[in-house]
């Protein structure tokens, strides 16, 4: 993860008000953004449509490192926002971070998620 002049890092919530297993949306001025919580308390932020049909993924079933969209099914890895097995669909991914019960997400690339 980037710090510096370069980055973006906003402070967005605490780690409970994402509940295990679950998401929460944040909105910004590009679009919704879901930040997903494992069961292992990692936090990941991705857009929250699906690039299928527009499904709200933050509405989708996380389980281990990954969420279903709630639509069709098609199963997103949280580390990389790509579609696992034969799907070649891509959702885009921001850096995320837990410190002392706070997460931040670095938004620098907000700009290009709803390009």
């Amino acid at each position: 993860m980037m710090s510096g002049p370069e980055s973006a890092w906003v402070d967005v919530c605490g780690l409970t008000e994402i509940p295990l297993r679950g998401s929460r949306i944040i909105k910004t001025e590009a679009g919704c953004v879901a930040l997903f919580r494992t069961s292992n308390d990692e936090v990941f932020a991705l857009r929250d449509e699906c690039p299928h049909k527009g499904g709200p993924l933050s509405q989708g079933i996380v389980h281990d490192r990954a969420v279903a969209c709630p639509l069709h099914n098609v199963v997103f890895d949280l580390d990389t926002g790509s579609a696992r097995g034969p799907d070649a669909y891509e959702v885009q991914t921001f850096p995320a971070k837990v410190e002392h019960g706070t997460v931040s997400v670095d938004l620098r690339t907000l700009g290009d998620a709803m390009s």
